[in-house]
């Protein structure tokens, strides 16, 4: 039978997916709430519709940003927990680059100065890879030292 010994050090990882993402979610919720009392879009809509309301682009932008957020987070959510077994640290400030990064990506892509396909790239947003795949590459080196320790 194998076990797995959790470093002190994990609290900082649980920290940051647990709580640091909580705070990056919201962050994003409230530019959504924001924007939706600033372009006038009433739930249930979730995004604007073009033709019937003016600034439908506008808002897009900023519900696009945080929906981003939310259909990557499960993903880097699990894979950050379980690389921060064997790297918590490493894992800890990766999420601190995830979180940075998706506030930094939102602030891009709200940029209606810039072209949507790379404004969300213009401002940092790509930081957040940072992340993804030190949380990805720590995951994959863990499941090799359990394969390895047969």
């Amino acid at each position: 039978m194998l076990s797995i010994e959790v470093p002190p050090a994990y609290g900082y990882v649980v920290l940051g997916v647990g709580v640091g993402t909580f705070i990056t979610n919201q962050y994003l919720a409230i530019g959504v709430m924001s924007a939706r009392s600033k372009y006038n879009i009433q739930y249930p809509n979730a995004y604007a519709v073009p033709g019937y309301h003016e600034k439908c682009d506008e808002f897009n932008r900023v519900q696009r940003a945080h929906q981003n957020f939310l259909e990557g987070f499960p993903g880097y959510a699990i894979t950050a927990l379980i690389g921060g077994i064997r790297n918590p640290i490493v894992n800890a400030i990766g999420c601190v680059c995830y979180c940075v990064g998706a506030i930094l990506y939102q602030r891009g892509y709200v940029d209606m100065s810039l072209d949507a396909k790379t404004a969300r790239h213009m401002k940092g947003g790509p930081i957040k890879y940072i992340g993804i795949f030190t949380a990805l590459f720590t995951t994959g080196a863990l499941a090799f030292d359990l394969i390895r320790s047969k």
